[in-house]
């Protein structure tokens, strides 16, 4: 028993896990920085208040309802998720892409190939009529 459950933590996978939540525990720091520090500052000068806690707030016998925190709580789920997808989601694809063409340039590719590749890229670079 002992044996199973040690092999299962050294599998790959479960250290991949490990270190990834790891790495998103640390890195929550930077985007809650980033969105804390300049994007709310940002949108509190636009708007002119650093959430939106006091709008929309109904009271129903005696009780209070704040569709604001719900607005500030969405506001912030897609800042954060803007920070993550134009900091890390779109560099990353970028460097991938580089990466796919420089592995795709250092293959030989034959000569077919190649000049299939220049007739697709002087007909798209062709003015059209």
């Amino acid at each position: 028993m002992f044996k199973g459950f040690r092999d299962f933590l050294a599998q790959g996978n479960v250290m991949d896990l490990a270190v990834a939540v790891i790495i998103g525990a640390a890195f929550t720091q930077v985007v809650t920085a980033l969105t804390d520090s300049v994007l709310m500052p940002l949108i509190s000068a636009l708007v002119g208040s650093p959430n939106f806690d006091d709008f929309a707030k109904i009271t129903l016998n005696g009780n209070e309802i704040a569709f604001g925190v719900l607005l500030t709580a969405l506001v912030n789920f897609l800042l954060v998720a803007a920070a993550v997808y134009f900091f890390i989601v779109t560099p990353m694809n970028k460097l991938i892409a580089m990466r796919k063409r420089e592995e795709e340039d250092e293959e030989e590719t034959p000569e077919e190939i190649a000049l299939l590749r220049e007739i697709r890229d002087a007909l798209t670079n062709r003015p059209r009529v």
